[in-house]
């Protein structure tokens, strides 16, 4: 995953609308520092989209204790996408 994947598919299509129909603005959207987490795309769309944003610089990375919630996402993701049998990397992309 690189930055502007992240931005457009991760943060504006699925995370951010589900984020504020849930919590409206009463939220503060942290990111580690992955690669595509760090990436300029996100950290602008964050910067502006968010009411508070705690970026890369001010996370520590590799934290699952810090963010529970991201790692109980990653599961979750991953269940749907190895429900039915992967054929190929072109099935891959499409789960």
């Amino acid at each position: 995953m690189n930055g502007a994947y992240n931005r457009d598919m991760m943060l504006q299509k699925e995370m951010l609308p589900a984020v504020h129909s849930i919590a409206g603005e009463l939220f503060i959207f942290q990111q580690d520092s992955a690669l595509a987490h760090r990436a300029r795309e996100p950290v602008s769309l964050l910067e502006r989209e968010t009411p508070r944003f705690t970026g890369p610089d001010l996370w520590p990375p590799n934290s699952p204790d810090l963010n529970p919630v991201g790692y109980k996402v990653w599961g979750v993701i991953q269940e749907r996408v190895y429900r039915l049998p992967i054929k190929d990397v072109s099935d891959l992309k499409q789960h």
